[in-house]
C-alpha cells in the first residue's frame, strides 16, 4: 500500500489566523497546569519516546522503527503510545509525585478527536488512592476553563459545567441505567468473563452480536453505543470500576474483585482521562499483558514485545495511583475548538492513497 504526503494547509496565513486563538489558549492552559502541579509538589519529568515496547493493549497500534548499533546491527524500537512504563520506573526509583507532558504516537488513529501524534499529560501519586486523581482531574478541568475565561466546556454544540460537582457512576450502574444490562452477571469472582451470557443480554435489548465477537467486543459495543452518549453532558462524569478484564494495568477493587480501580473522565461525551489504582504485582501484570497480546494477535495478526525491564521495576514500585489525560482534547473543550488539529501548533501531514 503506497501513501504519499499531501500539503497541509495549516501554515497558510489565513488558516493560521483562524487557529491562533486556540493555540494561544493551549499555551496558557499548559502554563496554568504546570503551575498547578508545582504548587502540589510534583516534579515534572521527561521520558524517552523510543521504547522496547510501546505498550501492551490489544487495540493500541504503534509506530515501529529500528536503531542501528555501532557495529551495524538493527535493534527494534517503537515510538511510545504513553510515557506510563517510564513514569512507573521513576516511581520505582523513588520519586513520589511526578507529572509529564509527553508527545505520544498512535497508529491507525486520525479524526476530529484523534491524531497520530498528540500530547498526553500523565501524573502519579505514590502512596495515594485513585480517588485523589479524581479530585485532581476536576480541579484541572475547572482551572483550564478559568484560564481561558469560559464558564463551560463545549464540543460541537454540547456543554459541560466544570465548576459543578461531577457525576460518579460505576460501569455496572451505567450498563443497567442506559442499556438495561446486568454487566457483572457475566463476570466471575476471579475476573473471568462469560461471553455467551453477555451476548444473550445484548440480543435481549436489541443490539447486534457477531459470531466472532468476544466478551470484550460486546462490552465495547455497549459502552460506545449506549453508555458514552450519556456521559459528561451538563456536568463532568466519572465512570468508575471497570471490569478487571478491561483494566490491564489497574489493581482489583478491595470492594469487589470483579472490578478494578479504574475510572475514565468524560465531558461533552468526550473521554478526557483514564486513571488507575496501579497494579504492582509483576506476575499478574505479565499474565494480563499476555492475554492482551493474544487478543491483538487474534484480531490484528501482530503483537508487541513485553518490557521485561518494566516488570522488574514493579518489584520496587510503591503503591501508587496514576492517570493519563488527553491534553489536546482538554484544550479543545476549553477553547471551543471542533477538531484536534485546530489546537496543534504543527499537525502531522495528511496522508492519502
Amino acid at each position: 500500500m503506497n501513501f504519499s504526503a499531501k500539503a497541509s494547509p495549516w501554515w497558510t496565513p489565513s488558516v493560521h489566523a483562524d487557529r491562533r486563538p486556540f493555540l494561544i489558549g493551549r499555551n496558557a492552559i499548559q502554563a496554568a497546569l504546570r503551575g498547578f502541579f508545582a504548587r502540589e509538589d510534583f516534579i515534572e519529568v521527561d521520558t524517552a519516546v523510543l521504547q522496547v515496547s510501546p505498550g501492551n493493549e490489544a487495540h493500541l497500534h504503534a509506530f515501529a522503527t529500528q536503531a542501528i548499533t555501532t557495529d551495524g546491527q538493527a535493534a527494534p524500537f517503537y515510538l511510545h503510545t504513553s510515557p506510563e512504563f517510564a513514569c512507573k520506573k521513576l516511581l520505582a526509583a523513588g520519586e513520589q509525585r511526578i507529572s509529564c507532558f509527553a508527545h505520544v504516537y498512535r497508529n491507525r488513529e486520525r479524526g476530529p478527536l484523534h491524531h497520530p501524534e498528540f500530547t498526553m499529560l500523565e501524573w502519579y501519586r505514590a502512596g495515594e488512592s485513585y480517588e485523589s486523581l479524581m479530585m485532581d482531574s476536576v480541579r484541572i478541568l475547572a482551572l483550564a476553563a478559568e484560564t481561558v475565561k469560559t464558564e463551560k466546556l463545549s464540543y460541537r454544540g454540547s456543554e459541560s459545567d466544570p465548576f459543578a460537582g461531577p457525576e460518579r457512576i460505576s460501569v455496572a450502574e451505567a450498563f443497567e441505567r442506559h442499556a438495561g444490562i446486568d454487566l457483572l452477571a457475566s463476570v466471575a469472582a476471579d475476573g473471568s468473563t462469560d461471553r455467551e451470557h453477555l451476548a444473550a443480554e445484548l440480543r435481549r435489548v436489541g443490539m447486534r452480536v457477531a459470531g466472532d465477537d468476544g466478551w470484550a467486543d460486546l462490552f465495547s459495543r455497549v459502552l460506545v453505543e449506549r453508555i458514552e452518549p450519556h456521559l459528561g453532558f451538563g456536568r463532568i462524569t466519572i465512570l468508575d470500576e471497570y471490569p478487571v478484564s478491561e483494566a490491564a494495568l489497574a489493581r482489583p477493587s478491595a470492594r469487589d474483585p470483579r472490578v478494578a480501580e479504574r475510572f475514565e473522565l468524560y465531558a461533552c461525551g468526550v473521554e478526557l482521562a483514564n486513571g488507575f489504582g496501579e497494579l504492582t504485582n509483576a506476575g499478574e501484570q505479565r499474565r494480563r499483558f499476555e492475554i492482551e497480546m493474544a487478543e491483538k494477535a487474534r484480531i490484528y495478526g501482530e503483537t508487541y514485545p513485553i518490557d521485561e525491564d518494566f516488570l522488574a521495576a514493579l518489584s520496587l514500585m510503591p503503591e501508587a495511583s496514576g492517570i493519563a489525560l488527553g491534553f489536546d482534547r482538554l484544550v479543545m473543550l476549553a477553547t471551543g475548538a471542533s477538531r484536534i488539529d485546530q489546537v496543534l501548533w504543527a499537525p502531522v501531514a495528511e496522508y492519502g492513497r
